[in-house]
């Protein structure tokens, strides 16, 4: 331990190292926390409908079949736009790092930066920043890849009813894989707001444990309590009430 801290700022205490520990903490737990306070995540309970959907999708009376690549292709689209933005972004951060010197003399100037705060912790909270960006570009990049993998998927399920055990599976495993892709989506966006999260360290420690905790709670609020989640857990009940 005393050797990693030869390389630490010295003016990086515990309450620092705390606070960027509990938002990589709970941005990497969120999913887990969920399932232990409540019924998961809204994309785990609607794994349910995609399963349905899919299943749909199989049918004979389906005609329009196209409408179904036409959303999942919206929903690339989506993932490709916020793939580019954050890599614009990162190349943004990246090209900052090789003037940080400049830029926190600057910021020197700015009230909501800690004016005790050294040039190597600026640059530390600034690289943490980095990784956090480049964190999320690869949850993108990793959604898209498993978008491909379910178009392809997709385009090899049968046109028959899933009425035997082999097309049950095609579409078990199709929508898995989609409600996989969809939780790299969430986990990239889930990034952003832990970032906002990460700039409240320039504040300082205390600031960002409680800006951590803000965001946190009003991300659990969305999953558990605001009406979307409701309406999703109504649904997801009938709906397996009726395959019951």
């Amino acid at each position: 331990m005393s050797s990693i801290s030869l390389y630490l700022p010295a003016d990086f205490g515990w309450p620092n190292g705390a606070a960027i520990l509990l938002i990589f903490a709970l941005w990497g737990l969120y999913t887990p926390i969920l399932k232990l306070v409540g019924r998961g995540s809204l994309n785990t309970q609607l794994h349910a409908v995609r399963l349905r959907w899919l299943q749909t999708h199989q049918a004979v009376s389906r005609d329009h079949r196209v409408i179904d690549a036409i959303m999942l292709g919206h929903i690339s689209s989506s993932v490709a736009y916020f793939g580019s933005a954050t890599l614009l972004v990162l190349a943004g951060l990246l090209g900052t790092l090789a003037n940080i010197s400049r830029v926190y003399i600057v910021t020197r100037d700015l009230k909501f930066v800690d004016a005790a705060m050294s040039a190597g912790l600026f640059t530390l909270y600034f690289s943490i920043l980095t990784l956090m960006l480049a964190l999320c570009l690869f949850s993108f990049t990793y959604a898209l890849r498993k978008m491909a993998y379910v178009f392809a998927m997709l385009g090899g399920l049968e046109a028959t009813a899933a009425n035997s055990q082999q097309s049950r599976i095609m579409g078990e495993q199709t929508a898995v894989v989609l409600t996989e892709a969809v939780r790299s989506i969430n986990s990239g966006i889930r990034g952003f707001y832990y970032a906002i999260a990460a700039l409240f360290l320039y504040a300082g420690p205390y600031a960002c444990i409680a800006a951590t905790l803000v965001i946190t709670a009003l991300l659990y609020y969305r999953q558990l309590f605001s009406p979307t989640a409701r309406a999703i857990a109504r649904y997801v009940d009938v709906l397996k009430g009726v395959k019951g």
